[in-house]
C-alpha cells in the first residue's frame, strides 16, 4: 500500500501556497515531518541506492492532510531531518511532529528489560497525535 495513502494524504499543496493558507487560517499549526520512500532521482544526495529514504512534510489544510510540495509542484524531499527543521522554521512554524515508520531507530530491550510481560505491553507503532496523521 502506498505510504501517504496509509496516511491519509488527500492531497498536496506547494511551498507557495503557505503564506496565502497561513493568512487566510486554513493551514494547520502543526505540521508533520515523515520518513518516505525517495521519489527524486538523481545523483549525490538524491542516489536512491545510496539514500533510499528521505523526509517530507505533511501538514492540515481546510482539515485534511497534505504534502507540501516544492514551488514547482515536486515533492520536497530532505537527506537530513534537520534541513527539514530549518525549512520549516523558515516557512513559520514553531513546533512539529516527526515520525519515522520505516527505518528501525533503536533495541528498546537493554533499557525495558527482557520480561515478556513488559514488551507485550508496548505498542508496536510509535504514539504521536493520531489527529494529526489521520490515523485512529
Amino acid at each position: 500500500m502506498d505510504q501517504d495513502v496509509a496516511l491519509g494524504v488527500a492531497f498536496a499543496v506547494t511551498q507557495a501556497d503557505l503564506p496565502y493558507l497561513r493568512q487566510n487560517l486554513r493551514l494547520g499549526d502543526y505540521p508533520g515531518i515523515y520518513r518516505l520512500h525517495r521519489m527524486q532521482k538523481g545523483g549525490g544526495i538524491g542516489d536512491q541506492s545510496r539514500h533510499p529514504l528521505a523526509w517530507g512534510v505533511l501538514d492540515y489544510v481546510d482539515g485534511q492532510l497534505a504534502r507540501i510540495n516544492s514551488a514547482r509542484g515536486i515533492g520536497r524531499e530532505w537527506n537530513d531531518l534537520d534541513k527539514a527543521g530549518m525549512w520549516l522554521r523558515g516557512q513559520g512554524f514553531s513546533y512539529w511532529w516527526t515520525r519515522n515508520d520505516l527505518e528501525v531507530v533503536g533495541d528498546i530491550s537493554p533499557v525495558v528489560g527482557s520480561e515478556p510481560e513488559v514488551l507485550e505491553a508496548l505498542p508496536d507503532k510509535p504514539i504521536l497525535p493520531s489527529a494529526k496523521f489521520g490515523l485512529k
